[in-house]
């Protein structure tokens, strides 16, 4: 594994069967914003299997956490399943995978994902957002105008103003 990581992105969920389709739906909406569409397929399919095995293993009376990590690094993408009780399924044998144990405890399954042909970890844009407002906000329109006196006088009615105000 490289240990220079670009991006990294992360969910931490209960080690249940649902853990399966939500950790799917997480790696398609962090592929998507990091513009990796063409990865989502191959990517689902490799946490799908990492998390399954997770959740075979897992306690059914108390089943723990999972995380599940994605990161960029070099010209891979690494999917990572970290928790109590994680196993490398059979499917992935053979491939860039491995399982690790942690020194403060659990262990760690991994899967390296060559990124598409010609790019690198640092290639990959950041996501972008754009500001917007919530729709009530949008409702009410203009943004009202705040007199500074009025939340000076609320500052120090709550304990935070320096001084008292006239």
């Amino acid at each position: 594994m490289n240990a220079q990581t670009e991006q990294v992105d992360d969910l931490r969920l209960v080690a249940l069967p649902t853990a399966v389709n939500v950790a799917d739906m997480f790696v398609r909406f962090s592929l998507g914003e990091w513009r990796l569409r063409a990865m989502q397929d191959e990517a689902a399919q490799t946490v799908r299997r990492l998390v399954g095995a997770a959740v075979d293993v897992a306690d059914r009376r108390a089943p723990g956490f999972l995380l599940v990590r994605l990161r960029l690094t070099g010209t891979y993408l690494v999917v990572e399943v970290e928790g109590n009780r994680v196993a490398l399924p059979p499917e992935l044998a053979g491939s860039r995978a491995g399982l690790v144990d942690l020194t403060a405890g659990g262990h760690l399954a991994w899967c390296e994902l060559a990124l598409p042909s010609g790019m690198n970890a640092s290639s990959v844009p950041l996501p972008r957002r754009e500001p917007r407002r919530s729709p009530a906000a949008e409702r009410l329109g203009d943004e009202p105008d705040v007199d500074p006196e009025v939340i000076q006088r609320i500052l120090y009615g709550l304990g935070g103003g320096a001084h008292r105000p006239d």
